[in-house]
């Protein structure tokens, strides 16, 4: 089969970059698996496993798509009019809260994720964990943060508390500054956290492996969060709300989660109960590249035979009026 994955950033990525880092992940799999991969990306792309071709932002993407492509996988749905008949899905990576209907062909990225918007389309993300350095389960000096810490609904405040109401833990902002303007001039005191700003590769490999879980009190329904896998594949349990992919992610064996802060803390306190070694594990096992890529040919097959991934359009199954989830502090 031959498949072009359309995305209109840079690959492979240098720091932070979810999408970039699982399509990378997607087309290295399918390419062992017996499949030819063309990505179709933004200008400064290059990778040593397929070619690579630069989207011209002048001209209209289905007028992009190279001749013999079987199938054309988007990361997000084409602003453009269709124009071709080329079989295609896409991936929809994010949330979307108005009655706004989704292309026929989505796929989400978790059941939950789907569910929301009234389809049963999705395949979890994975990674190929050869890109990773290999977790030593030692020296577990701190907890950790990771995401974007300026977008409030990641609730960076409430990770930074969970940590500072425990009696001597600390904990390390992978994502963010200590200053930061754009969540309306926040400046945090503790020196119980550290900033380590955007970081990638083996920085933050190391910084992963030395910690002993993460905390992740987001106030969305999270689509799916690589954050997650990532931080279990090198043996750090989760704390985290009960909210959107969180409930299907983790289970009690690898993470706990509520919305009151206190029950975070003290599930914290508490962290040796859960094994580094059964974290690594169960992302090996669930989240890796393979299973992603077998779930995606299954999905690329159905539309080449001329079906569509949805009976119906997905479309919100319900407004959220509330800005940000439930949060006790």
């Amino acid at each position: 089969m031959r498949i072009l994955i359309v995305h209109d950033q840079i690959i492979p990525v240098k720091s932070y970059g979810g999408t970039e880092r699982v399509i990378w992940s997607l087309g290295k799999e399918l390419v062992d698996l017996g499949n030819e991969v063309v990505y179709l990306v933004k200008k400064g792309s290059s990778c040593n496993f397929a070619p690579v071709l630069f989207i011209d932002n002048e001209k209209n993407i289905w007028k992009q798509i190279p001749k013999n492509i079987d199938v054309v996988h988007f990361q997000k749905e084409p602003l453009e009019n269709k124009e071709t008949t080329i079989p295609y899905v896409v991936t929809i990576h994010g949330n979307r809260n108005n009655e706004i209907p989704f292309d026929k062909n989505a796929i989400f990225v978790s059941k939950n994720h789907a569910n929301r918007y009234q389809s049963e389309s999705y395949t979890h993300n994975g990674l190929d964990w050869d890109d990773y350095s290999k977790p030593t389960f030692s020296k577990k000096n701190y907890f950790h943060f990771l995401g974007d810490a300026s977008w409030r609904v990641k609730n960076v405040k409430g990770a930074i508390k969970t940590i500072t109401a425990t009696k001597k833990e600390q904990i390390k902002i992978m994502g963010g500054k200590r200053l930061n303007f754009n969540m309306g001039f926040r400046f945090t005191t503790t020196t119980r956290s550290s900033f380590c700003g955007m970081v990638g590769g083996a920085e933050k490999n190391t910084l992963l492996d030395a910690s002993k879980g993460l905390i992740f009190p987001v106030r969305w329904h999270e689509p799916f969060g690589l954050a997650i896998i990532e931080s279990l594949y090198f043996g750090c349990p989760v704390f985290g709300t009960p909210y959107g992919s969180l409930p299907e992610i983790i289970t009690e064996e690898v993470g706990f989660l509520s919305n009151k802060r206190k029950e975070l803390t003290s599930a914290v306190e508490n962290v040796e109960i859960f094994s580094a070694k059964r974290c690594h594990e169960y992302a090996v096992e669930t989240f890796n590249s393979k299973k992603m890529a077998i779930s995606y040919l299954e999905k690329y097959k159905k539309v080449i035979l001329g079906e569509t991934l949805n009976v119906n359009n997905p479309k919100i199954k319900e407004i959220q009026k509330q800005k940000f989830l439930d949060w006790e502090k």
